[in-house]
């Protein structure tokens, strides 16, 4: 599996966990310029901007450690225009699923509320 391949099944592998957990999912990959925000929710009256990180492994790292300050920003700015785009009036929260996917299994980690603008 390539990365872009592992990167695909790790978004469909986090949305499956989101539906299941009774999240509406909105759109999936939104861009903007140049980033992207994987998964817009929503969920108990809040707007979730999910950002899905996986891996085939932990040893340089959790995939979550990857969403750095740099990245976070970025995150951000896209989530701004999809709220300015829809006229979103919801209460936002950002969230990253954090995935390991290999031979072994899958180590799947949802952390709700994993930084603020």
């Amino acid at each position: 599996m390539n990365h872009i391949e592992l990167g695909q099944e790790g978004e469909d592998i986090a949305t499956n966990l989101l539906v299941g957990k009774g999240y509406q999912i909105l759109t999936r990959n939104y861009r903007f310029k140049k980033n992207e925000i994987d998964i817009v929710c929503e969920f108990d009256n809040q707007l979730i901007i999910v950002e899905v990180k996986t891996r085939q492994t932990a040893i340089i790292g959790e995939p979550y450690k990857a969403v750095t300050r740099s990245k976070q920003k970025q995150i951000i700015k896209v989530a701004n225009k999809y709220i300015e785009e829809t006229n979103c009036q919801m209460e936002v929260r950002l969230d990253v699923i954090s995935i390991v996917l290999n031979q072994y299994g899958t180590k799947i980690e949802h952390i709700e509320g994993a930084f603020h603008p």
